[in-house]
């Protein structure tokens, strides 16, 4: 072991571990000293509770107490091999034990020694045995002391024995690292009785008790928490602090013309109060952060439209930035449709676009003249330059990472931000990714508006559904039919999307089907959209580039093939996708789920078309990383907390967190906190200033 224990030391150092045992520990995430003491049991088993030996059933993993009555090595007949049988009983009952090539047992597993095994059980002549049992020593003849009776039980790799692995921890445990400070306040720990973090991790590895246990948990989790909530709030308190910010004009005359003479519907009361929420927080100098979460066809393009004209009117530049060529394309289509009468430029900045056309698009941007952007991740590049940004919009953020939010918020000056979302978040992960934003809900669908009727079938060829589908189409509706591979695989037996289309092709041959997957060229794609908008396709059969911000009012069918193989926020932006205009939508869950998984979210998608109920419910199935894309970055990759089962817990760390930064911004007061935060999230949300 090194002489000087640190938590950066690399695990190599300690005493029994060596490069060999060290590289299969990096298979499990173990590279230091931190790591290890961080590498919580998956589960734990009571070995002070065992069955009697006659209740031990063969097939099973079973624990039992029993003294050794005799033990013996003996040769097999294949050569290095050898075999250690232990004869054991419990007082009424014989059993034994059997290890291959285990050297030594026969100096521990002595006579009369008693001992806790663990293992599966299997009988042979007649015999129950235990085979290649774990084993704990209780008491020898001498009556020494027993070994721990609640064992844990850690994440597996080849080549690194149970056992062994608690002995390292243990260890490691024994000689606590003394740069491992406690980062919770003492005022914080002491107020709400939270266990020393020397002591919590100790019980985590090697708990007395589900008391000791849960309290050890309890305190590991709010740590977690705590620590975020405590970088989102120095997040915030720099926006705070910045005064920077343009203030924007709204109801200038742009805006006043666009609502009084293009926008061709009222908006709803929940537009209305979602703009009067951004007019205030963008009309300071303190830029405006905030998050805009709304159903899909809630109206968030508008309400973002009306942001950026008040850039405009302020004498500014405005950006939206999509997550997908085709999305940003309908939005410069849309955008300039709407803008054209105003006199109001719109650009166009994608990565296929030609070099020419480019070049002039970025000269214009740089030159501060007021305008309105639209692009895709080819706005962040270098070279893209703005002469005034004001306004930013983020469509669909839970594409786009925190690193490239703020890349696009880089190339203005303090520039008021607003991220738009059609995947509802449940409130914990909102507070827990999304915790330095404000928040804005458009929670009212248009006037008119029928909700979709969700069914599930088993066969994707069920007459039912082409009965059904002929229907539609002879009634001037669309079909959107979405598969999640793109061609044939041995490994997973899926429709592709080219086998899709020949078959509905064959079986419609008076319509026109079209194709769309990501191995199309962007020309193709725009061709292949405009022609399906326009009617000229009926059937788009396509993988899930059609899953965001797609709007053609005429399609009332979505046909998802294997859709058990979806997530529920992706299924319901799939689903968002038809019932759009005035006509009744129409979606279609097709395949025969094989786990309870999937069958739950076929059965919540049928059940509900309540977003923030299928994403809490997607939360429970997935996790967070998968719902808002944040998996990248590691904001949500906590170790002990749940945001799920740790709500409560997410909401009192986050209260005391803001509390404590509004009393004390710079953490001046609390050097070890500042230095843990800024350790584990500086990177990763971009806090300014240094540990």
């Amino acid at each position: 072991m090194t002489e000087v224990l640190t938590r950066d030391s690399p695990v190599r150092f300690l005493k029994g571990v060596g490069p060999a045992r060290a590289a299969r520990l990096l298979r499990l995430g173990v590279q230091t000293i931190e790591d290890l003491l961080y590498l919580f049991p998956r589960r734990y088993e009571n070995r002070g509770v065992a069955a009697p030996l006659a209740s031990l059933q063969a097939g099973s993993f079973s624990s039992a107490v029993a003294s050794v009555v005799a033990i013996e090595r003996k040769p097999t007949r294949k050569r290095n091999l050898s075999l250690v049988t232990a004869l054991l009983s419990d007082g009424s009952t014989l059993a034994q034990a059997v290890w291959f090539n285990r050297r030594g047992l026969e100096k521990i597993l002595l006579p009369g020694s008693k001992a806790s095994f663990f293992g599966k059980v299997d009988r042979r002549g007649g015999f129950l045995q235990f085979t290649n049992p774990e084993f704990e020593i209780i008491a020898g003849e001498d009556g020494s002391p027993g070994q721990r009776t609640i064992v844990p039980v850690y994440p597996g790799t080849e080549g690194i024995y149970q056992k062994w692995l608690r002995r390292l921890v243990s260890e490691t445990i024994g000689s606590f690292p003394g740069d491992l400070t406690d980062p919770l306040p003492e005022f914080i720990r002491e107020a709400k009785g939270l266990t020393p973090l020397e002591t919590a991790i100790s019980q985590m590895h090697f708990p007395t008790g589900r008391e000791e246990w849960a309290r050890a948990r309890k305190r590991l989790a709010f740590e977690e928490l705590f620590l975020l909530q405590v970088a989102l709030a120095i997040r915030k308190q720099g926006y705070m602090e910045d005064t920077e910010g343009k203030p924007l004009t709204w109801k200038g005359p742009l805006m006043e013309r666009f609502l009084a003479e293009v926008l061709p519907f009222p908006m709803t009361g929940s537009q209305e109060r979602v703009l009067s929420e951004l007019a205030r927080d963008s009309s300071g100098n303190i830029p405006m952060n905030r998050l805009l979460q709304g159903d899909v066809g809630s109206g968030k393009t508008v309400v973002a439209l009306i942001f950026l004209l008040a850039a405009a009117d302020s004498g500014f530049q405005g950006v939206i930035m999509a997550p997908t060529e085709i999305l940003a394309r309908q939005h410069h289509r849309r955008l300039t449709d709407w803008l054209s009468a105003l006199g109001v430029p719109v650009h166009l900045l994608v990565g296929s676009l030609p070099s020419s056309r480019r070049e002039e698009i970025l000269e214009e941007i740089a030159s501060g003249e007021p305008c309105i952007v639209v692009g895709t991740h080819a706005l962040i590049q270098k070279t893209v330059r703005f002469g005034s940004l004001a306004a930013v919009v983020v469509d669909e953020q839970h594409r786009f990472g925190v690193l490239q939010r703020g890349a696009l918020a880089g190339k203005g000056d303090h520039p008021h931000v607003l991220v738009m979302t059609a995947t509802p978040i449940p409130r914990t992960l909102t507070l827990s990714v999304f915790g330095d934003l404000a928040f804005s809900v458009i929670d009212e669908l248009p006037p008119g508006r029928i909700p979709t009727v969700t069914r599930h079938l088993h066969d994707p060829d069920d007459p039912r559904l082409m009965k059904f589908i002929a229907k539609e189409m002879a009634r001037g509706g669309r079909v959107y039919w979405v598969c999640p591979v793109i061609e044939e695989s041995e490994k997973l037996p899926l429709m592709p999307v080219i086998r899709r289309h020949e078959i509905l092709a064959e079986r419609f041959p008076e319509e026109k089907v079209g194709i769309l997957h990501g191995q199309i060229s962007p020309e193709e794609r725009e061709e292949t959209m405009e022609a399906f908008a326009g009617g000229d396709i009926s059937i788009l059969v396509s993988t899930t580039v059609v899953e965001v911000g797609l709007d053609v009012s005429e399609a009332t069918v979505m046909v998802v093939e294997d859709a058990h193989r979806f997530g529920l926020s992706q299924l319901h932006q799939l689903r968002g996708r038809v019932g759009r205009g005035s006509s009744a939508g129409s979606c279609f869950l097709v395949g025969r789920p094989g786990t309870d998984e999937g069958r739950a979210r076929i059965e919540v998608m049928c059940s509900s078309s309540d977003g923030f109920r299928i994403a809490e419910k997607d939360l429970i199935l997935r996790g967070p990383g998968e719902i808002c894309g944040v998996r990248q970055h590691g904001i949500t990759d906590f170790r002990i907390a749940d945001l799920v089962k740790d709500r409560r817990l997410l909401e009192e760390a986050r209260e005391d967190a803001f509390s404590l930064v509004r009393s004390d911004p710079s953490l001046s007061g609390f050097p070890d906190l500042r230095r843990e935060v800024f350790r584990k999230l500086g990177a990763k949300l971009r806090l300014a200033g240094t540990a």
